[in-house]
């Protein structure tokens, strides 16, 4: 969600460390190091991560890395740089650092222990607000560390996918400065408080702290200890004690002189952190059972060769342009990015598709629609299934990935993501059609649907989907169930003519299939502000047969809209309405 005074016109920019260009054009905000920045520089990132990834151990000068870090941190604010081609990915070896980390854009910080507690910041690891709010403060992580904060608390201000995970904070932690719209949480442990303040909405799981202030609209906790007590509507909270099943994200740790990625154990009806539990089987694979990509090197063809070999997949940060699909075929195959790297498919091709096979893992990508449509950016499972395997015992997972058509570049498709497989586990995904950026516009960066589901038994932990041209999310399988969903209509349907379907006026956020007999939801927030006045019959459409299983439901017309004659008539189907400027809240059991 963001403010739509915000208004920043790019382009794709080519791969470069050093500066950004637009078009032929050499912006006035970029600027090389100084050369003795440029010597810190390669002095650190020696690794087989490529030219953006810097390593660091605890014996270092803490004087050079924080200068290095402050340098490249200068080059990644709002609002110059929400747009860039730079990504970065700093790795802590295990030891303890006196540092001040500004995460800014497209930065991935990620410690290399088998414990958190293996790698110590003392002092912050921080995303703060620019131009007084975090509304634009998206990609970006941070990941398998501690933070002892200098001051006692450390502040993470953000919104969309900016994920904190597998993190100790040795303090309190505040998720805001300035107006805030979202973010998520997992496997973490605050030994203090979390101060939420103006965050809308934020969707936390197995993780613990003492105690949580504030909440505005829609909080959620899955398997969380110490989580608020529901009191719904009048507290914005859902509380659900026990996550049925996950297998937390994938992390990388240096031990032994090798660098190691280790796959989490599937656990049931869980609550709290996992890396409490040191007599966990966990699965290790090196680092030389990964094909490490370069944006400046690798192309489809050399991903896919490397995939027919029995590699796994690693791209380091950068853009990554691709001729074609990349095809995921080996069952148990990892598809995993560092600091944010991107995937852009060219001549209306998917970015990634897989077979339907067990146990793939798709982690922390950022996923791009070109100029040419594609059908969709990423497919999980083929679309021409009949008979599909269920994958129990081993499902496919998705972490923290990231989709945009529009804002960085102009781009279309008919989705973002259509998962046909069963028993698939989404763990944090955004689906953003852009409302400012280069590139938008209703008749520039189309999309009609950002999530389109047609397997069975699919679960997803934190759904954040928004802007689209039709439904923002559709269910077509069985048995589907999702924890938290935050989404924020389009702003930009010139009229109802327009945007109407089947005698209905505008089209609802949250479809489920009229023939789907099981489907649940928890904690759905639905918002709305449009550029001229429009009608919304419903905010979700769903079988009546399923109405109940959708827990804890909440519609807001967003305050800056004047319009009078705009309204949603109806959260779920023909139940819990109007909303419109007189009554700009309404919530639903």
């Amino acid at each position: 969600m963001t403010p739509k005074s915000i208004l920043l016109l790019f382009t794709l920019f080519c791969c470069s460390f050093l500066h950004v260009q637009s078009g032929n054009v050499q912006r006035s905000a970029d600027k090389k190091m100084v050369p003795h920045i440029q010597t810190i520089a390669q002095k650190y990132n020696q690794s087989e991560f490529g030219t953006n990834t810097f390593v660091f151990d605890p014996s270092m000068d803490m004087s050079e890395i924080q200068e290095l870090l402050d340098s490249i941190h200068a080059g990644l604010t709002f609002p110059d740089y929400e747009f860039t081609n730079q990504r970065y990915a700093y790795m802590f070896k295990p030891g303890v650092y006196q540092l001040d980390i500004q995460v800014g854009y497209y930065t991935h910080i990620i410690g290399l222990g088998q414990s958190p507690d293996d790698v110590i910041i003392q002092g912050t690891v921080r995303s703060n607000a620019t131009k007084g709010h975090v509304l634009c403060n998206f990609w970006r992580s941070v990941e398998n560390l501690t933070i002892e904060p200098t001051d006692g608390n450390n502040i993470w201000g953000v919104s969309q996918a900016a994920p904190l995970r597998r993190v100790h904070v040795k303090g309190d932690l505040t998720l805001f400065e300035g107006a805030s719209s979202g973010g998520f949480m997992a496997d973490c442990k605050i030994d203090g408080k979390v101060i939420s303040g103006s965050q809308q909405q934020w969707f936390t799981r197995n993780s613990e702290f003492q105690q949580w202030d504030g909440g505005v609209w829609n909080m959620v906790y899955l398997g969380v200890k110490n989580a608020p007590a529901e009191d719904w509507p009048e507290k914005p909270v859902t509380n659900i004690a026990l996550t049925p099943e996950v297998r937390e994200k994938p992390y990388w740790i240096f031990a032994n002189n090798i660098y190691q990625l280790v796959i989490p154990c599937l656990k049931k009806n869980s609550e709290g952190i996992d890396w409490a539990n040191t007599n966990l089987k966990e699965q290790l694979i090196p680092l030389t059972d990964f094909h490490i990509a370069y944006p400046c090197k690798d192309n489809a063809a050399s991903l896919n060769k490397a995939l027919q070999q029995g590699k796994h997949l690693l791209f380091t940060p950068g853009i990554y342009q691709l001729e074609e699909s990349i095809c995921v075929t080996r069952p148990g195959t990892i598809v995993m990015g560092i600091g944010m790297a991107t995937l852009i498919p060219l001549y209306g091709k998917k970015a990634l598709c897989t077979a339907d096979v067990p146990g793939i893992s798709i982690i922390s990508l950022v996923v791009d629609a070109s100029s040419i449509p594609s059908e969709t950016l990423v497919e999980v499972g083929k679309k021409e299934l009949k008979e599909r395997d269920n994958k129990k015992k081993d499902p496919i997972f998705v972490y923290d990935v990231f989709f945009r058509i529009g804002g960085a570049q102009e781009g279309s498709a008919k989705s973002c993501m259509t998962i046909n497989s069963n028993n698939v586990y989404v763990d944090h995904a955004w689906f953003w059609r852009a409302d400012h950026g280069n590139g938008i516009g209703w008749d520039k960066s189309k999309c009609a649907n950002g999530l389109v589901v047609n397997g069975h038994d699919v679960t997803v932990y934190g759904l954040f989907n928004e802007h689209f041209q039709e439904y923002q999310t559709v269910w077509n399988g069985e048995r589907g169930r999702v924890y938290f969903y935050q989404c924020e209509l389009p702003y930009d349907p010139p009229t109802n003519d327009i945007w109407s379907h089947d005698n209905i006026l505008g089209y609802a956020s949250y479809k489920v299939s009229d023939h789907v007999k099981e489907h649940h939801a928890w904690g759905i927030g639905i918002y709305g502000f449009f550029d001229t006045p429009l009608i919304v019959d419903r905010l979700i459409e769903t079988p009546v047969s399923v109405e109940g299983n959708f827990y804890h439901k909440v519609g807001i017309m967003l305050g800056w809209n004047k319009k009078t004659d705009t309204v949603f008539r109806n959260i779920i189907n023909d139940k819990g309405g109007p909303i419109d400027t007189s009554r700009r809240k309404q919530t639903m059991k």
